[in-house]
């Protein structure tokens, strides 16, 4: 497997993810609006619905800068760079699983294999920072060795 085709094929997956997960909270973002507009109750700006209504609609508005945010960070990601140390953008391999170091998506399959996406804020990253392949790391009491970075 061509190390960098994989790596281009993770972002892909990860970024294709959260353009899907932003555009269902804008539409999310729609439907709170329109029901605000539709809403045939007091026409008075301190009505108690439409205040609900744009506290979900301020949530859900954070709730896609975030995942706008997560895009723009992934495209940081260099799928042309190999890794020769575990840090962002790099590809983790240990005995035990298969890591994506960029954002927390959480569990991605690839070509029929499972990789962790994980964000460099996670406690499974900072025990692994900077190592290197044969190197070991323990976390939770289990011990991982890494097997290849890329």
């Amino acid at each position: 497997m061509d190390k960098q085709k994989l790596k281009k094929n993770i972002i892909s997956i990860c970024i294709d993810t959260l353009e899907k997960s932003a555009q269902a909270v804008r539409e999310t973002i729609d439907e709170i609006i329109q029901t605000a507009i539709e809403y045939e109750g007091d026409n008075d700006i301190f009505d108690p619905f439409k205040g609900e209504m744009m506290k979900k609609k301020d949530m859900q508005v954070k709730h896609l800068e975030n995942y706008l945010d997560d895009i723009k960070l992934i495209n940081k990601a260099d799928p042309d760079k190999i890794s020769e140390k575990v840090e962002f953008g790099s590809i983790v391999i240990t005995d035990k699983q298969k890591m994506f170091i960029a954002v927390a998506l959480g569990k991605i399959q690839v070509e029929g294999e499972t990789y962790f996406a994980i964000s460099t804020q996670v406690p499974v990253f900072k025990a692994m920072q900077g190592l290197k392949v044969g190197d070991t790391f323990t976390i939770n009491n289990n011990q991982f060795t890494i097997k290849d970075i890329f």
